[in-house]
């Protein structure tokens, strides 16, 4: 199974940072949901959340507003992520972590840290027997984000 998460995580990556979006969206169960949030937030328990998709339909939204009505500057994503380790015991659906840190790259300008964190995920088993992410949380350490968080973490 550790070879499945490995994979599960390293297209999770590659999907974004080649901008294949739908490809993204196909990694998460039907009710999925996607949150980023401080790790102040996330450590105290609050609520706020920075972005909170309570569905994949959610996530299809945001990926449509992405391509088609936001504009923002090209830029170029580059995940780097740590090993996975998983935190629960038994049987699915199993609790994931990861560490993560994000470069952003945007023309004409020097590469730099867009978001240092980890991932704190709910995995399952689909009826086809792959792993599928049914609920992903991205906890970013810093107190300060990106004034446009364009893609998802």
């Amino acid at each position: 199974m550790r070879v499945e998460l490995v994979d599960l995580y390293a297209e999770y990556a590659s999907a974004l940072d080649d901008g294949r979006l739908d490809d993204w969206l196909g990694l998460f169960t039907e009710e999925a949901s996607y949150r980023i949030v401080s790790r102040e937030n996330w450590e105290r328990g609050l609520p706020l959340m920075t972005v909170w998709c309570e569905s994949r339909a959610a996530m299809q939204d945001r990926a449509r507003a992405i391509r088609e009505t936001q504009m923002y500057a090209t830029r170029w994503l580059r995940h780097l992520l740590g090993p996975v380790r998983v935190t629960s015991s038994g049987s699915f659906p199993i609790d994931v972590e990861a560490p993560y840190a994000v470069f952003e790259t945007l023309p004409d300008e020097h590469t730099r840290v867009m978001s240092v964190g980890r991932y704190a995920d709910r995995v399952v088993r689909d009826a086809e027997g792959t792993l599928r992410f049914a609920d992903k949380v991205c906890v970013y350490d810093s107190v300060l984000i990106p004034t446009s968080l364009v893609y998802p973490l």
